[in-house]
């Protein structure tokens, strides 16, 4: 079977990346948007380890319905910026994480 190649879209070249709120800043890491419903309780402002917070689009059903804040962060990426979606400490499977949900509509909102 025979594969085809898939030419790379900025998307593949600047990364959504995908993290836990209290995970680490990495280099590379970019704009880091917590992305969780309630801010996390305990963290002083100045202990933050993002650097936006958006409540909206954490785990709801009216998220299919920010798709012009999904907009405004894929035209981040299309212009070059790396942006790391931060969640809950408690996260631990990116496959069942919302992170996963939204980087996907970012991706595909990126994608020619």
């Amino acid at each position: 079977m025979q594969t085809s190649a898939i030419p790379p879209t900025k998307a593949a070249i600047v990364p959504v990346r995908m993290r836990r709120w209290n995970d680490r800043r990495l280099p590379g890491d970019g704009l880091r948007l917590l992305i969780c419903r309630y801010r996390p309780r305990g963290v002083r402002k100045s202990d933050e380890t993002w650097d936006e917070w958006d409540p909206d689009l954490g785990p709801s059903r009216e998220m299919k319905e920010q798709q012009k804040r999904i907009e405004e962060l894929a035209s981040r990426v299309r212009a070059g910026e790396t942006i790391t979606l931060l969640c809950s400490s408690a996260c631990v499977d990116d496959a069942h994480c919302h992170r996963s949900l939204l980087r996907e509509l970012i991706e595909t909102a990126v994608a020619p």
